[in-house]
């Protein structure tokens, strides 16, 4: 299979994913109070919708830039890709879960955001066998060096220590899991992938 049909297939599940956060956001009905303050009532909504929204942007960006440098597309390849749209798909389900308990102040709210770890998990984890597959021999037009691989490793799997903080701070306060969540989202919005990284250490003048 090409890179090309891979990166196709991906960007269309990708955004659909992304469409459906939109979908789920609600809207106030007239004669339940003023509009201002009902807005004000949704802000887990909000709140869950931005950090997914970019959550799922970040996702999209850094598969662009991962499949870019790849030269060869093989069913292992392929089966992994498929794993990370797994969880792709599953963050709005997990996001309209989370922002409707988010603030219950029960046992779900923790339940719900700990459900919304997981699927971060999921997807961090796939991101990261992405990156293990990379490192085989001619299978990217930029070789991560065997004395950087170290630093690399700790780089790409970042996100799978940080979501699992946010699993196991879910069970003692759902809104600042979310907080951590977004400050993670804003991580990797600055944070170059390790092979673009390397290419731009090697590049020439």
């Amino acid at each position: 299979m090409s890179k090309a049909r891979l990166e196709a297939f991906s960007d269309g599940v990708i955004a659909v994913a992304i469409t459906l956060l939109a979908l789920d956001l609600t809207i106030p009905e007239p004669g339940h109070g003023e509009l201002f303050t009902q807005l004000g009532n949704h802000w887990p909504q909000f709140a869950a919708y931005a950090v997914s929204f970019f959550s799922i942007g970040i996702i999209w960006v850094n598969h662009h830039a991962r499949v870019s440098l790849i030269v060869v597309v093989d069913r292992t390849l392929l089966f992994l890709n498929l794993v990370l749209l797994l969880f792709v798909v599953l963050i709005p389900f997990a996001t309209a879960t989370m922002a409707t308990y988010l603030t219950s102040g029960s046992e779900d709210s923790h339940l719900s955001m700990a459900v919304y770890a997981v699927v971060l998990e999921g997807m961090a984890l796939s991101f990261t066998a992405m990156f293990e597959w990379s490192l085989g021999e001619g299978r990217t037009r930029v070789t991560v060096p065997l004395n950087q691989r170290g630093r690399a490793r700790l780089r790409a799997s970042l996100g799978t220590v940080v979501y699992a903080a946010v699993f196991a701070i879910a069970f003692i306060s759902a809104p600042v899991a979310l907080a951590l969540a977004g400050i993670t989202a804003l991580y990797y919005v600055f944070a170059p992938l390790p092979h673009n990284e390397v290419e731009e250490l090697t590049a020439g003048p």
